[in-house]
């Protein structure tokens, strides 16, 4: 079951023949977590990719002056972990953190390689996942960049409405570069 949902995410970028499929499978591991762990810390090499099955994660930058920013968020039915870091095998600038307790299915850096260095189709297909995230990064700078507070806030509620029971307010805040106060005055005027 645990596995049926992960291809269902996988397939929807691109369908892998039965073979790579059923190796790509093997290699994913159940893996549980309490809320608020540390998954992964800036100045650590990310060692897995993620697939969460259940409970919400966040990716977020610490500055000099100890304010976080949260960059991204992850829940069910998503990839998770720090991506740049794992693909590279570089130090990550950010940290991954559980806001709630995860059940998630987990991928070696080992694992992966080798995956890939032997089946074309999961290496077109991490390709094309690649290009998707890319696309939504660029969009996200965009709107970051270009956007009023309203805006962004009304973009969040339009593409993700469930994220308002899902995660505290104030890393939806940071999240869109938003004061928590304005957020909280968005919150209570902004309808759809």
């Amino acid at each position: 079951m645990e596995k049926e949902a992960l291809k269902k995410t996988v397939f929807h970028t691109w369908p892998l023949p039965d073979e790579a499929w059923n190796a790509f499978a093997d290699c994913w591991h159940p893996v549980s977590y309490r809320r608020k762990t540390l998954l992964t810390s800036a100045g650590e090499t990310e060692h897995y990719v993620y697939f969460v099955l259940d409970g919400v994660q966040r990716a977020f930058y610490q500055g000099d002056d100890a304010k976080e920013t949260t960059l991204v968020f992850s829940y069910t039915g998503s990839f998770s972990g720090v991506v740049d870091s794992f693909l590279l095998q570089q130090p990550s600038r950010y940290y991954l953190e559980t806001l709630t307790t995860s059940h998630m299915l987990r991928l070696s850096f080992p694992d992966f390689t080798r995956l890939m260095d032997t089946y074309p189709a999961i290496e077109r297909w991490v390709r094309l996942a690649t290009a998707q995230v890319l696309g939504g990064v660029l969009e996200r700078q965009i709107e970051l960049a270009s956007f009023s507070a309203e805006e962004k806030f009304r973009i969040l509620l339009t593409r993700s409405p469930h994220v308002l029971q899902l995660i505290p307010h104030k890393y939806l805040a940071s999240y869109l570069s938003l004061d928590p106060t304005t957020f909280s005055k968005l919150l209570k005027s902004v309808r759809l």
